[in-house]
């Protein structure tokens, strides 16, 4: 992967506040070099975080007015039938129903090339800790849906990377995972390390599988080591706020970076932060971030291999907001590279 992205390249997260898709998508295609597409949780419920990659999901129940899904299962062949169907694309797709940002993005961009493409899931682990069942028990401790939730995603990224490829050979698919900075607390006891980097693992696999390059979101404190072993290939993270938890794990660093990963370094905050930076605040803060990081890590690798980022989506922010820190990332490509 080594010249597939170049230094100091920008990209960003999923979700954006927006409720029109078209003008979400016009905003990601002028901005970035690494285009995405826009989750629109202001255009549905459908579009949250969890919910956007359920469909297809067996014993889903989704009350759009209540704002609300869970799984119930029943007497149905519905799982069957997702055995059925799991390798099969045009069954497993993500729809327009679920992803008015998805398809408006692919129609925009019809007819187009570009060096590099990115598209995202929700994390396994995001994914069964955020879904209960009827009776109030998280996914995640139901093995049997546990592993179904892992299929559905792994088919959901497989599906995004055989699309995004008509328009690039290197397509990008971030597994969102903010959930990673609660393992281990007391919300989520007996929450297995091992099979947190299971999951992880499977989904990195199928992304390559696909053709993919896989990438991990985490916009908080995480057990970065575990997230490094996961095969994924980019690391993004909260620069701004979590850049120490991340630093103090240089040596393993410096090995994922020699073996060809990248740092997506998500120095501009989607917090209410965003309202008091600059970009001098934040290529000052950039600077001593890669300078400290340089202390352990040879320059120019570090250098080499760095993907600029908002923090986090900017899917809670107004569209202001989202201009704004946007503008900055492209200030800060600017300044850096």
């Amino acid at each position: 992967m080594s010249n597939i992205i170049k230094p100091f390249s920008t990209t960003g997260i999923g979700s954006l506040p927006h409720k029109y898709p078209r003008e979400a998508c016009e905003l990601i295609l002028r901005t970035f070099d690494i285009p995405f597409w826009p989750q629109l949780p202001a255009v549905s419920f459908k579009e949250s975080m969890t919910v956007q990659y359920s469909e297809g999901m067996p014993y889903l129940r989704i009350d759009e007015n209540e704002q609300t899904a869970w799984v119930m299962r029943d007497g149905s062949d519905e799982l069957e039938r997702f055995y059925e169907s799991y390798s099969d694309n045009a069954k497993i797709a993500i729809s327009e129903d679920y992803a008015a940002g998805l398809h408006a993005f692919l129609k925009m961009i019809k007819g187009r090339r570009f060096d590099a493409l990115k598209g995202h899931i929700t994390g396994p682990v995001t994914f069964t800790l955020g879904l209960k069942d009827h009776y109030g028990r998280l996914v995640y401790f139901d093995e049997e849906l546990r592993e179904i939730s892992s299929m559905l995603l792994r088919a959901k990224a497989r599906w995004q990377v055989d699309i995004l490829k008509q328009h690039s050979e290197n397509v990008i698919i971030f597994i969102d995972e903010p959930i990673l900075s609660a393992i281990g607390s007391s919300s989520y006891l007996g929450v297995d390390g091992e099979e947190v980097l299971r999951l992880l693992k499977d989904t990195a696999v199928a992304i390559e599988d696909a053709g993919g390059i896989p990438g991990i979101h985490c916009c908080g404190r995480a057990d970065w080591p575990l997230v490094i072993k996961s095969g994924v290939r980019i690391l993004n993270f909260d620069a701004f706020e979590y850049f120490d938890t991340i630093a103090i794990y240089h040596e393993e660093l410096k090995n994922f970076l020699l073996g060809g990963g990248y740092l997506a370094w998500g120095i501009v905050p989607t917090s209410d932060a965003i309202r008091g930076v600059d970009d001098g605040r934040l290529i000052s803060l950039m600077r001593g971030h890669i300078d400290k990081l340089c202390r352990h890590v040879p320059s120019e690798l570090v250098r080499s291999r760095i993907i600029i980022t908002p923090s986090c989506g900017t899917g809670s922010r107004s569209i202001e907001e989202t201009i704004k820190v946007f503008q900055l990332v492209m200030r800060l490509k600017e300044a850096m590279s």
